[in-house]
């Protein structure tokens, strides 16, 4: 499945050789995160992104920018089975945050929702994560609630897509 577009980049399903690429990607978008977390690290830099890409166990979909082929944003997805597909991680490189491509990347998990006719997406981030919990309200997320899983303190946000079209 070929995906959305911008001029400079095009999201395409993630092939095992992209895993080292996403590993480095989120441990350098995220390493800003494990201070204010007291030393902890988010969930995403300890998963084997090889072994999720390998497995199918989640749809890993990846924006590369067509110049150079270089990774620079990573979405995750999961089918629930309850109409809802939940974004597992969304993340793009810091150097190139800024630039509209989580937008695109959301807006790719979207589409991919409702081309199976799914009428929710949900994601969760973490409390200390102040940008991407406004990023998600500014995309139409409504948080819905706040609560301690695996040891995290997350945050909680469904998107409606029967009763809402996102223009990002």
């Amino acid at each position: 499945m070929m995906g959305r577009h911008n001029q400079d980049a095009v999201i395409e399903r993630a092939q095992a050789s992209d895993s080292d690429a996403i590993k480095q990607m989120v441990t350098s978008a995220y390493a800003k995160y494990v201070p204010r977390m007291g030393g902890q690290e988010p969930a995403p830099m300890k998963k084997d992104y090889q072994a999720i890409i390998t497995s199918q166990s989640q749809e890993v979909f990846v924006l590369r920018r067509q110049i150079d082929g270089e990774v620079v944003g990573s979405v995750l997805l999961s089918d629930l089975g309850d109409g809802s597909i939940k974004v597992n991680n969304l993340v793009v490189g810091p150097l190139a945050q800024g630039r509209g491509y989580g937008r695109l990347l959301m807006n790719h998990a979207e589409d991919v929702a409702r081309e199976r006719g799914r009428t929710a997406m949900v994601l969760f981030t973490n409390e200390k994560m102040t940008e991407n919990i406004t990023l998600y309200a500014k995309m139409g997320f409504v948080e819905t609630g706040r609560r301690e899983e695996d040891g995290y303190h997350r945050v909680y946000f469904p998107f409606d897509l029967l009763n809402w079209i996102c223009i990002l």
